[in-house]
């Protein structure tokens, strides 16, 4: 090879070297610069802390102050939305009709362009023909969905679990094992795979399956939502309260039945997952109210704590745990409550360290909050405090070592979702469709309350620069303009 060859190939090769180190760098960036919320609360740990910078706390629907976009949903939207790889999904119901071949009651899970709020696609489910007892009607999806790369997981309101493409048919691609889909159109959901958990584990759930899928390794963690029916009894005492399905096709690992015939009514919290002493972990709240932890990946049950005083009575006094666990570190923080047809009761809030062993509900018990009504919403921990609300409406802020209580906001109205901290600041909506703001801190500071227009069931979502807030039937981006 002459000197002006190998001059000019040595120049090629340090083009491209450059190119594609400048390349990578590039893609690391932008990698870096998103921010995703991919599951209920973000992490799963469950604990709803975010790192986004310029939250809004301030913004007016009807001038559109700070409204980067609305979208319609349904006429009642219990679900919480997860953002993931430039769109958004959420589930609710099917009055806000977007397919007329699928007309009818039923449960949707609806996919939207972050960027703009564009419809993309929507997957329906329609209602059990065992009626009211297991599908309660115009309920739409309750569970807040999953998304790992290009897998969406979810509960249906037929008691399913579901895997989806993210993509919907919009790739032009029917991803398998699953490919009978009735409806194959660009707005229709591509499903992979689906778990019937009726017909498979004899699940039998009570009103509603409201489960939020969660991960380790190739697992995917799911409640079944396993109840009693309208008259009181428990028709399917031998189903599992948890499973573990292998996330790729859908097949049962392990489960865990650890509830049995002491269900108190239903199921509906979800699971949480950490490292705990070094071991990991799911952590799930179930329907006896006792709180129990696992081996991730064997489902060896490791230790359980039950949340209620031993002379308590169902159901004067005595609650399940409907809200999820948040792990920070090796403690798991849990409040529990009934559901909300009950009304306004005595909860109690623990502290519990997830180190021990066997029944740890005295030899786990790190602190014990008694000064807290009834709860269905899960903590956020951030920089040594704890937030929390109960249903009747108080948003608790507690020292998280101690438990010792710091403040206390009364939000005049019932609270079913949780609070969300971003950007030193404390989002938590309410069933009157008020969203109210506080800083940070252990002086109570209120920075702002507005009203959303329609009730806010689930949780304020930070994502990219953009917080979202569903409201019974619209789900709203906010941001700040520039």
């Amino acid at each position: 090879m002459g000197t002006n060859a190998a001059i000019g190939k040595l120049i090629l090769s340090c083009v491209v070297f450059f190119s594609c180190i400048f390349s990578g760098q590039s893609a690391l960036v932008l990698a870096q610069t998103r921010s995703d919320w991919p599951m209920q609360g973000g992490t799963p740990s469950r604990n709803a802390v975010s790192a986004m910078a310029n939250a809004p706390s301030e913004w007016d629907l009807s001038a559109k102050k700070n409204v980067k976009w609305v979208a319609s949903l349904g006429s009642l939207t219990y679900g919480t939305p997860v953002v993931s790889g430039g769109s958004v999904f959420i589930g609710t119901n099917n009055e806000g009709l977007r397919d007329p071949r699928e007309a009818g009651d039923r449960g949707v899970l609806m996919a939207f362009r972050e960027s703009d709020g564009e419809f993309l696609w929507q997957a329906t489910a329609e209602k059990l023909a065992s009626g009211m007892v297991n599908d309660w009607p115009e309920q739409g999806i309750c569970s807040t969905p999953l998304v790992e790369g290009e897998r969406l997981y979810y509960v249906t309101s037929r008691c399913e679990v579901v895997c989806l493409d993210t993509q919907g048919f919009r790739d032009g691609e029917n991803d398998g094992p699953f490919v009978d889909e009735a409806l194959k159109d660009p707005i229709n959901a591509d499903i992979v795979w689906v778990f019937d958990m009726m017909k498979e584990v004899k699940a039998f759930p009570h009103n509603m399956t409201s489960s939020a899928p969660v991960a380790y390794g190739d697992l995917i963690f799911v409640g079944t939502s396993n109840g009693r029916d309208e008259e009181g009894n428990l028709p399917s005492p031998e189903a599992p309260s948890l499973l573990a399905l292998n996330k790729t096709s859908g097949q049962v690992v392990w489960s865990d039945r650890s509830p049995g015939e002491n269900i108190l009514h239903g199921q509906w919290s979800s699971a949480a997952v950490g490292k705990i002493g070094g071991q990991a972990q799911v952590v799930m709240g179930q329907g006896d109210g006792w709180v129990r932890g696992f081996e991730a990946l064997s489902g060896k049950k490791l230790w359980e704590f039950d949340t209620n005083p031993k002379d308590s009575v169902w159901p004067k006094n005595r609650n399940n745990v409907i809200s999820t666990p948040v792990i920070v570190g090796d403690r798991i923080y849990i409040a529990n409550g009934q559901d909300p047809e009950n009304g306004e009761g005595v909860g109690h809030l623990y502290s519990i360290d997830g180190t021990k062993r066997g029944d740890i509900t005295e030899s786990g018990r790190i602190w014990h909050y008694q000064d807290i009504r009834r709860s269905i919403s899960s903590a956020a921990v951030h920089d040594g405090l704890l937030y929390i609300p109960d249903f009747s409406g108080f948003l608790h802020c507690l020292q998280a070592e101690t438990g010792q209580v710091k403040w206390v906001h009364d939000t005049f109205a019932p609270v079913w979702g949780s609070p969300l901290v971003v950007d030193s600041k404390v989002y938590l909506g309410d069933e009157d469709g008020d969203v109210v703001i506080l800083k940070t801190g252990p002086a109570e500071q209120v920075l702002g309350e507005i009203n959303m227009e329609g009730a806010v069931y689930g949780s304020p979502v930070p994502a990219n620069g953009v917080l979202f807030i569903a409201t019974y039937k619209q789900l709203v981006a906010l941001a700040v303009k520039e």
